[in-house]
């Protein structure tokens, strides 16, 4: 019998950024995107929720080894995401505005490119408790 299942795994980064739009003026930029445009930049205690859904490995009782999405989100999102300034440091957001929305999509990607094909894959990034975005490709 084939059993569909999630799995789950949290972690978290600390980055730093500055939400802006090259081709607008200080003053829309200021407008628009508040005190995110800080041009000191500002920064997140970043946390993200990976689901990994699929079908259960009737011979392991595994959809995935959690020891290997644990390392594959270390690899892929802790290392090069903390205590960063994403605007800086992250090659991904060297032309790409380091948004909660972007972030997601970036780690999604990166995540995606490790997993077998025939899992799906979801990733929830929590910029403050209360603001968190999805993505689900």
């Amino acid at each position: 019998m084939k059993r569909r299942v999630a799995v789950y795994r949290t972690a978290h980064f600390n980055a730093a950024h500055r939400l802006n739009v090259p081709q607008w003026t200080p003053e829309e930029n200021q407008k628009f995107f508040g005190a995110c445009n800080n041009t000191n930049y500002h920064g997140h205690n970043y946390e993200i929720q990976v689901r990994v859904e699929g079908e259960v490995d009737e011979l392991t009782g595994y959809l995935i080894d959690m020891k290997v999405l644990k390392g594959y989100m270390e690899e892929e999102v802790i290392e090069a995401f903390d205590h960063k300034n994403l605007n800086l440091d992250v090659p991904e957001f060297a032309e790409l505005n380091p948004t909660a929305e972007n972030i997601v999509w970036v780690i999604w990607k990166k995540l995606r490119q490790r997993l077998d094909e025939n899992f799906s894959l979801s990733v929830r990034l929590y910029e403050t408790p209360r603001n968190f975005v999805e993505f689900n490709g």
